[in-house]
């Protein structure tokens, strides 16, 4: 078959390999799409460790079964599929406790790291764990279904977020309006959000924000953003802050921007460590969480996006054959910021 490998740091090859061999409770899915992940760009450099080469990357797909090993009964040849990124194992005191996604002994789908490889889904096939299967309705498309593990991450951050007295929060911020930002908007305003604002440097990113439902917007790098959100706010400041950024500034712009007893929801994880205000935090009695990927939600993110309710067709920005990863990966890593979300197709 032929797959986008990442053979070294920074060279990515499309290249004939070896069809994937079936372990026992795996699928054999063919690949329709697979969109390109911000976590997969900065592996391709070797800056985060997760992707050591050679690993084929590519966990954001949706595809068809085309063989099943022979202890797979629940799933069948000719099934349309899209599937989660953490493998768990289903024994362990986290995965007893419904926290998959913190399994002891988790692998991931397109990482290799120490002790722990799967090929992923920039390929024509890829072997899948039928405890990751998610089963696709005929009418949604396989582009949109890609969405479906973007959209968890999402979806789980905002399950994370909600305050032990399950009030509805009023007023967000989102800080980062990336493809996880723009997908949390969304959700905010599915939820029945009253205020949500949006921050991002980028121009034609906040006029999508609006287009997925943020109500206001402001720029970063400029010194409006909390003027924004007092006027916004009535003087309050928001309930809930998104940092979906990754970056120190913008956490502690997330801080700023919360009113006392607010709650702040950390998703970018792009730097090991950062400077915490520690003061601002304490003396508004803030609560911090912070969101790992996805645990349970991925159906209902399947039925999202199956009735409209999530419209992922604005975060587009284009497919492309997997022959032109290497060229789209390229542009990606050049922070090309026209670009939301590049899908490759076999």
């Amino acid at each position: 078959m032929q797959a986008l490998v990442l053979q070294e740091y920074n060279r990515l090859v499309y290249t004939a390999v070896a069809d994937p061999v079936l372990a026992p409770g795996e699928v054999l899915v063919q690949i329709a799409v697979c969109g390109i992940c911000s976590s997969d760009v900065q592996g391709m450099d070797g800056s985060t460790g997760r992707r050591i080469p050679p690993i084929i990357m590519g966990h954001e797909a949706a595809g068809t079964i085309v063989a099943c090993a022979p202890d797979v009964t629940a799933w069948r040849v000719g099934e349309r599929v899209t599937f989660g990124c953490a493998i768990h194992c289903g024994h362990c005191p986290y995965c007893r406790r419904g926290q998959i996604n913190l399994c002891d002994n988790r692998r991931w789908l397109g990482v290799s790291a120490p002790g722990a490889r799967k090929n992923g889904a920039y390929a024509e096939y890829t072997a899948v764990p039928q405890q990751i299967l998610v089963h696709l309705p005929d009418h949604l498309p396989f582009v949109q279904a890609a969405f479906t593990e973007p959209l968890s991450v999402a979806a789980h951050a905002l399950a994370r977020s909600q305050p032990a007295r399950h009030e509805r929060h009023e007023r967000a911020l989102v800080v980062g309006c990336g493809p996880i930002g723009l997908l949390a908007i969304q959700l905010l305003r599915i939820m029945g959000c009253g205020c949500i604002i949006a921050a991002d440097r980028n121009a034609p990113r906040l006029a999508l924000a609006e287009r997925c439902g943020a109500h206001v917007t402001a720029g970063l790098g400029g010194e409006d953003v909390i003027p924004t959100v007092q006027a916004a706010t009535q003087g309050c400041g928001v309930d809930l802050a998104l940092e979906a950024a990754g970056s120190e500034s913008a956490l502690a712009l997330c801080v700023q921007a919360l009113a006392k007893g607010g709650a702040l929801t950390l998703i970018g994880n792009v730097l090991p460590s950062v400077a915490f205000p520690l003061q601002a935090v304490v003396v508004k009695e803030l609560t911090l969480y912070s969101a790992m990927a996805a645990n349970d939600e991925l159906p209902r993110c399947v039925d999202l996006l199956a009735s409209g309710a999530v419209d992922v067709q604005p975060l587009i920005s284009m497919v492309a054959p997997l022959a032109d990863g290497a060229a789209c990966f390229a542009r990606l890593h050049s922070r090309d910021r026209s670009l939301i979300k590049i899908v490759l197709a076999p």
